[in-house]
């Protein structure tokens, strides 16, 4: 079966959305040049940097692009106490998003540093470390506080360690009534049990169930997982093939939409957090997903982690 799209809510309603953001964040650096030359030190291109950029990451960019659809976003996270943290909490309050950073003096904020050149990323660099588990004690103790002034919990799952306490943060807020929508890492799923939504990819999903043969395979594996994690649903992200929802009523496909893809960086952010500010202001998952599947095919054609507005979604 295939959905379609219902008409997007106004911004008036959008921002009546709270939405809880939760995970691993990270400083994406970008540095543009202009490549003359190759190295004589050793064969490769010599960058000449003409401009530097920052961009929030991770769970961060969840963030931004639930606020850049008008909802009130906060983001629960963990990181170090240096420049890149302090450069992340600037950025954050330039887009007006509400952070509860708790920091670890011993954990390097995670970077991810780009290299661009002529148009393509040359080399990706990335700086991290783990952190302290007495900050994640802490970050139990700040989800509680957050967790009644929201309508809907967002867990952005990097496997960078910031969600040690997520299986105890999704039993709480499904007992407080809060739907709780995933982006899963790794192979232990069983972390995630109980959550309303997980949305893995395709080679997320493969991980854990092992390859399908076909749709009818496919969906008996995703229906599986779904049981035994008592889920309330499973949205399998699928690239170029759009995305399928499956729930109780079986499996609802939205084929991809996208016509140009530049950058498929951050799409599944996008996908989260557009579901996150729809769920956050009342609307029924399953017609959420197609403005998700929507604007997955809009951020595609940016360059980066990017964000769709209300407005761009909206068309």
């Amino acid at each position: 079966m295939t959905a379609a799209r219902v008409p997007l809510p106004p911004v008036e309603a959008m921002r009546r959305s709270r939405v809880l953001v939760v995970g691993d964040v990270m400083l994406d650096r970008y540095w543009f040049g202009a490549v003359d030359r190759i190295s004589p030190e050793a064969p490769v291109p010599v960058v000449r940097v003409t401009r530097e950029e920052d961009r929030l990451g991770g769970a961060a960019n969840v963030a931004v692009n639930s606020q850049a659809l008008e909802a009130q976003v906060t983001l629960l996270t963990v990181v170090g106490d240096d420049e890149p943290a302090t450069r992340l909490e600037a950025l954050l309050a330039q887009r007006q998003i509400r952070a509860v950073l708790r920091r670890d003096p011993a954990l390097k904020t995670i970077v991810k540093l780009r290299v661009i050149g002529r148009s393509q990323q040359l080399l990706r660099v990335d700086f991290e470390n783990t952190p302290d588990h007495e900050v994640l004690d802490q970050m139990l103790a700040s989800f509680e506080e957050q967790l009644s002034q929201h309508d809907v919990v967002v867990f952005s799952d990097y496997g960078k360690g910031g969600l040690a306490h997520i299986p105890q943060m999704i039993q709480r807020a499904r007992a407080a009534g809060r739907p709780v929508l995933v982006d899963p890492k790794g192979i232990d799923y069983a972390r995630y049990a109980g959550a309303s939504v997980l949305t893995p990819n395709r080679s997320e999903l493969a991980l854990i169930t092992g390859p399908w043969r076909d749709e009818t395979h496919l969906g008996e594996l995703a229906q599986s997982l779904r049981r035994d994690l008592q889920l309330e649903a499973l949205l399998l992200t699928r690239s170029e093939e759009g995305m399928t929802l499956f729930d109780d009523a079986g499996a609802h496909h939205v084929p991809a939409e996208a016509r140009e893809v530049f950058d498929v960086t951050g799409a599944g952010d996008t996908v989260i957090a557009t579901l996150a500010a729809l769920l956050g202001m009342g609307m029924p998952l399953a017609q959420a997903v197609p403005w998700a599947n929507h604007a997955a095919s809009l951020v595609v054609g940016k360059f980066g982690t990017a964000s769709i507005s209300h407005t761009e979604l909206q068309g």
